[in-house]
């Protein structure tokens, strides 16, 4: 008995994920390319045999979840799945017809890269191959991958690498470089485990590894969230709490709570629906930022929050976990949903790694970015709010603050530092920076407090789901303004202070 796993073909993958009976060919008879009696004719039809399909790419339409979608399925038994000059062509009128049709597409390639036999013009291919691609996304159409055994070359070099949500294989080999030419190059084996799923999720390359058996939930996940009729009609208000004049030092001391909810227990207790994403899709990854799709009430949304657990567990938010939350602005962008931010970190780390990774260009990154987004925003002040890090996260149309959550340029035991020497005079510092809620409104940073009834550790249900009601209170709001007046209302808001 053999250990390797069942690795399906293109017609057994779609079988296994599209709904029974869904699938509808749009596939026409591949380009001629090679000549009539020639070895690489005899080559073609050798393999059309052995696959069962007539190039190594399946197009065509099914559903999923009840969604229409476009599919386009690698067969690595026809010519181990490279991508010639027909099989270009066949991807690339694959994601034209999506575009034309608005149809979401899912993609499944699993391919040794450029047919050898077609040498330089199926190698260029790729170009036009990505330019459908990018088409396709600016056109705010969502595009799922699933990355099959094995996934090189060109094709991961190309449409295998620009969904929005990738999903790989167990065990499946995925790298740029083969590794046989490697060896063949450089007189030595390339280095074992690298180009394996499990190793590029651990990068941050992937969203998941899952067998081909829950590819039906995950993507069915996706495209309920993104595909879905959104509920953007008016909620009823939130009502304006009475306030007490609790000092700043207090708020701040209930912010640091274990106990108090973060953007983790947000999510569970005030999300109706949450599809967590993973790392940068560029080799890096940070538990300090976590990112997903999500729904308040029937609005669907990106979130990118501070998670302070894992700060606390693992590393200060580093330059990684910014680039996490501008790949999650990147999402919000081309999938037109809206963005909801969420502050609670401790501050940014300070270390020689940080330095080197560019913090501080990634803090003003984040700042140009979220400024002009194009989509409705939301930005809510949940815990700890300290320093450039917490910043970056807060221009939105939109800030909503729990009433023990504050905003600092430091600590305030960092600010007594500076001016007095010593951390004695926190309490004192963080009165006179204006840092708690109350003032943070007054002062036009923020727009709402969300009361906590003492403080939201002891209650945590109720105060996620007012949280909750809160932003959906705020989208709601968002989606009844013309765009290029909620823009300039964000510009003015920002350059008033």
């Amino acid at each position: 008995m053999s250990d390797r796993p069942r690795r399906p073909g293109a017609h057994e993958l779609l079988a296994a994920v599209l709904d029974e009976g869904s699938f509808s060919s749009w596939d026409v008879a591949p380009l001629r390319v090679a000549e009539t009696g020639s070895a690489y004719d005899a080559e073609l039809v050798a393999a059309a045999e052995r696959a069962g399909t007539d190039e190594a790419i399946v197009t065509g339409e099914g559903r999923i979840h009840g969604h229409r979608v476009a599919v386009v399925v690698g067969e690595f038994r026809f010519l181990a799945g490279s991508i010639g000059r027909a099989a270009a062509e066949r991807v690339t009128l694959a994601f034209e017809r999506a575009t034309r049709e608005r149809v979401p597409l899912f993609a499944a390639p699993a391919s040794g890269g450029t047919r050898m036999q077609e040498g330089t013009p199926a190698f260029v291919t790729m170009v036009k191959i990505s330019a459908a691609v990018a088409a396709f996304k600016q056109a705010r159409l969502p595009y799922i991958t699933y990355l099959r055994h094995p996934t090189t070359g060109g094709v991961l070099a190309s449409w295998g690498s620009l969904g929005h949500v990738t999903v790989a294989e167990p065990g499946a080999t995925i790298g740029f470089l083969g590794a046989r030419v490697f060896e063949a190059l450089y007189g030595e084996a390339f280095p074992e485990g690298v180009q394996t799923a499990e190793n590029l999720y651990a990068h941050g390359l992937l969203d998941a590894v899952q067998p081909v058996e829950a590819l039906p939930e995950i993507a069915g996940r996706f495209l309920d969230l993104v595909m879905a009729e959104r509920d953007l009609g008016r909620v009823p208000p939130v009502p304006k709490e009475p306030l007490p004049d609790i000092p700043a030092w207090e708020s701040i001391t209930r912010s640091r709570n274990p106990e108090r909810p973060g953007v983790r227990a947000l999510l569970k207790l005030g999300a109706t629906e949450v599809l967590p994403l993973f790392g940068t899709g560029a080799g890096e990854w940070d538990r300090s930022l976590f990112l997903a799709l999500a729904r308040f009430e029937g609005v669907p949304c990106v979130v990118l929050g501070q998670d302070r657990r894992s700060e606390r567990a693992e590393a200060p938010l580093g330059p990684s976990g910014l680039r996490v939350a501008r790949r999650g602005m990147r999402l919000a962008t081309e999938l037109d949903l809206p963005l909801v931010s969420v502050i609670d970190t401790a501050g940014a780390a300070l270390s020689k790694e940080a330095e080197e990774g560019g913090m501080a260009g990634e803090i003003a990154r984040c700042l140009a970015e979220l400024v002009v987004l194009p989509v409705p925003t939301v930005c809510v002040l949940l815990g700890q709010g300290t320093g450039g890090g917490a910043l970056a996260l807060m221009p939105a149309d939109r800030v909503v603050s729990a009433q023990h959550s504050w905003l600092s340029p430091l600590p305030p035991e960092g600010a007594s530092a500076i001016l007095h020497r010593t951390p004695d005079r926190a309490p004192e510092m963080a009165a006179q920076q204006r840092v708690r809620a109350l003032d943070l409104l007054a002062d036009g940073v923020v727009d709402r407090i969300v009361a906590e009834h003492p403080d939201a550790a002891e209650e945590p249900q109720a105060y996620c789901a007012r949280m909750a009601h809160a932003i959906r209170h705020e989208l709601a709001e968002l989606a009844a303004l013309e765009p290029t007046r909620r823009l300039t209302a964000r510009h003015d808001r920002w350059r008033a202070l």
